[in-house]
């Protein structure tokens, strides 16, 4: 009997986990979970809107869609993010350019004259606060100011790329009056100015003219920054600009921010403190509640090490503490991880010493410094080379095609380092000192002065004196070697004189 009720009871049709009731939380607004069978057509605005807010709100927690520059710039704020990008930024300018040449004429005058100019124009700086700009917004502007840039509708032309005929024309000598940093926030792409149907044109999704607050800029007088760019389809929301680093590292500077927070907490309030048996009943009762919120108040009013705490009969003090030892791992792990998203090594960025036997981080910095050296090829490289044109348009009134530049190497050599490298160049270039003319001698070890600190003081006068030295004669190593002459004192022996 008991059996038969028991299938009875499974046969009984239960409350369905399908429910329409249930559902009704998994729809979008103005969709019914209804079994009608009505198409319901006017819920798809509804329906695309509540599905557009629900990926935009995950998008935005894990830093796959454009913040926003205002909200962007708020960032820059914070210490975590402004320690990031000024570190990269810094160090990408800290040893700079130098102006090179190459072929058999001397350029020592105009080098100094385009280093003389690069000084004037602070294109250090500029460029250091460029990169500060990409850092933070994932796009940067650096406006080429000319003479006569001021007249009606002249910075909508285009002064070309510094090299071809369009420059010529525009760069006269004393052309370039300076350079100006410029903030994403003020420039927005011009939607006329972009090819968006043709992907096999150069300009496609290229602005080819900004507008800054309103006036229209050909993109050639602005040198663009874009370190990281976005694929063609997400370029205009991100206002063709590129990812930032603040973007990168926010979800794992919240992660940190999150886990400080609650290690401070926890920290704050690891011990529970507390008395059993206390009669609340009986003070509920009794009304006697603000007498004993009154004890618990003066309790934890003058709790410390030396406090006294009063029980009533049958009550017992208790305590439970949380263990702490090794939040500090927890909470180092978090921070660490926002070193993993920009590449700087702990040392630079969090002060953090190696620790452990032998332990150095020399390697990380050698990649570090490998990495900044190949982000100053892609992100200034372009620009660089554009500007150089100017400078000597503006400079000698034409381009000269045997300057070039080279970023100086961040990594330095310690002391001895130097010395032992100087010591085996030096030794090199005395073997083959017998090969070698003494001005070839010279030349070689004044070379050495650069990287090693050692034969600086040779001067091109030194050199000179070099050259004017007669070369020694050759000789010819199959010659017999001559004998000695013969003394007039010496006699002459018998046989030799028959």
């Amino acid at each position: 009997m008991a059996l038969l009720k028991s299938r009875q009871k499974l046969k009984e049709p239960g409350p369905s986990p399908f429910d329409s009731g249930r559902l009704t939380k998994l729809f979008p607004p103005g969709v019914e979970a209804s079994g009608s069978g009505i198409a319901q057509d006017n819920a798809l605005t509804q329906a695309m809107g509540w599905a557009a807010a629900s990926y935009g709100d995950y998008a935005l927690d894990e830093g796959i869609a454009f913040l926003g520059y205002p909200y962007l710039a708020s960032l820059a704020q914070r210490a975590e993010f402004r320690k990031i990008v000024d570190v990269v930024a810094t160090e990408m300018t800290r040893k700079w350019v130098r102006i090179t040449a190459w072929g058999e004429d001397d350029k020592t005058d105009r080098i100094k004259a385009i280093e003389d100019a690069l000084e004037r124009l602070r294109a250090r700086d500029v460029f250091r606060k460029a990169a500060e700009h990409d850092g933070f917004f994932g796009r940067s502007h650096i406006f080429v100011s000319l003479k006569g840039d001021d007249v009606v509708n002249e910075r909508q032309s285009s002064i070309g790329d510094g090299r071809d005929a369009t420059a010529l024309g525009k760069v006269g000598r004393g052309g370039l009056v300076g350079l100006v940093n410029v903030e994403p926030y003020w420039i927005a792409a011009n939607p006329i100015g972009f090819n968006t149907t043709n992907p096999l044109a150069p300009d496609f999704y290229r602005p080819g003219n900004w507008s800054v607050l309103g006036e229209q800029v050909h993109a050639s007088r602005l040198l663009t920054f874009i370190g990281r760019p976005v694929p063609d389809v997400l370029k205009p929301s991100y206002a063709f600009g590129g990812l930032s680093m603040t973007q990168m590292a926010k979800p794992y500077v919240d992660n940190w921010l999150k886990t400080r927070e609650s290690v401070s907490d926890l920290i704050s309030s690891f011990a529970v403190m507390g008395v059993k048996k206390m009669n609340f009943a009986d003070a509920l009762a009794n009304g006697e509640v603000e007498d004993l919120f009154n004890r618990i108040e003066v309790f934890n009013n003058l709790r410390d090490n030396r406090g006294f705490m009063a029980l009533n009969g049958e009550e017992e003090f208790f305590c439970v503490a949380t263990p702490l030892g090794t939040l500090d791992k927890l909470q180092a792990q978090a921070q660490e991880q926002m070193a993993s998203i920009c590449g700087i090594p702990l040392v630079k960025l969090l002060g953090v010493q190696p620790a452990g036997l032998n332990a150095s981080s020399d390697g990380e910095i050698r990649v570090f410094y490998d990495y900044i050296h190949a982000y100053q090829e892609r992100l200034f490289a372009p620009a660089l080379k554009k500007l150089l044109g100017f400078v000597m348009l503006s400079e000698f009134g034409e381009i000269d095609e045997a300057i070039g530049f080279e970023f100086e190497p961040l990594w330095q050599m310690s002391e001895l380092e130097r010395a032992d490298v100087a010591l085996k160049r030096a030794q090199a270039v005395m073997t083959a000192e017998a090969a070698l003319a003494p001005a070839t001698v010279l030349r070689e070890l004044r070379e050495m002065s650069e990287p090693t600190g050692v034969f600086g003081q040779i001067t091109d006068e030194d050199i000179e004196e070099a050259e004017a030295i007669a070369p020694m004669p050759e000789t010819d190593p199959n010659a017999a070697e001559p004998l000695p002459d013969r003394p007039e004192d010496v006699p002459v022996l018998p046989q030799a004189a028959e």
